[in-house]
């Protein structure tokens, strides 16, 4: 396997590769509601598993702020962590090019990077003041909730892809393509916090058991519970368009690995 680059264009080498920006790629998402789940009358390809009750298509959620990556995980950033933290991980989610989405990860695999990338932060001299500010304040590093997740994609109009209301191919790496894109290959101005391959590239995986609607924050899990699925979300380069829109819900074995599901970090504060 070659060594990861000296230098990778957007990300900083001398940070286990995070997004060269002042806050390291975390975008802060405000607190307040947002709407959760679809509504097939606005959304034709609404899924029954996106329905919030018998009686209610859709419900409000009311997150406080968090902050999360702009990008998802990208290979280059796992090595970083594989190397550093010596931790044994499949060969093939440390292949492939360095600024690609890190995939074949396993959801045990993906809450290893966040603690790591946690411990990392706290003891780093250069931790930027924003990303300090949330971790002093007891934030922690973990994966989004489905919720979390939710409102950073599409925001608090309800559209239903992170850019509208109608699938665009410009926006995301979807529909059957060969493979991944480098993080951030697309760009969205419409997306409303500006974030890069919400749809597509890879599916994400989140802290959240997969379960019926309506959502309880309290069911989250920080840690593995028996004979659960986890939730995925935003489809990948495999998948249709009614697959990567903002309300889908996968569920993914946490043991599982395949190379069309990575993942992407939030700093969540404690009572998430």
């Amino acid at each position: 396997m070659p060594p990861l680059p000296e230098a990778l264009d957007g990300f900083r080498a001398d940070a286990w590769f995070l997004p060269d920006e002042d806050s390291l790629g975390f975008v802060e998402i405000p607190g307040g509601p947002f709407t959760m789940g679809s509504d097939p009358a606005a959304d034709r390809r609404a899924f029954e598993n996106e329905r919030w009750s018998v009686g209610q298509t859709q419900g409000s959620v009311d997150l406080p702020a968090f902050a999360i990556g702009r990008y998802e995980v990208t290979v280059a950033q796992f090595r970083a962590f594989a190397d550093a933290s010596g931790a044994a991980m499949e060969a093939e989610a440390l292949r492939g090019p360095p600024d690609h989405p890190v995939g074949s990860v396993s959801w045990p695999d993906a809450l290893a990077y966040c603690r790591w990338l946690e411990e990392t932060l706290r003891n780093w001299p250069g931790t930027p003041p924003a990303v300090r500010r949330w971790l002093d304040a007891g934030w922690r590093v973990t994966l989004p909730s489905e919720a979390e997740w939710e409102k950073a994609a599409r925001g608090t109009d309800g559209r239903v892809y992170p850019w509208g209301d109608a699938p665009r191919r410009g926006r995301a790496n979807f529909g059957g393509a060969d493979g991944p894109t480098p993080a951030g290959s697309f760009d969205c101005p419409e997306c409303p916090f500006g974030l890069a391959d919400m749809s597509g590239n890879v599916w994400e995986l989140t802290r959240s058991p997969y379960q019926p609607y309506p959502y309880d924050e309290s069911d989250d899990a920080g840690d593995l519970a028996a004979d659960a699925l986890f939730v995925m979300r935003g489809g990948s380069f495999t998948d249709p368009e009614g697959n990567v829109r903002a309300a889908v819900r996968g569920g993914a074995d946490p043991g599982v690995r395949r190379p069309f599901i990575g993942f992407r970090v939030v700093i969540t504060p404690p009572s998430s």
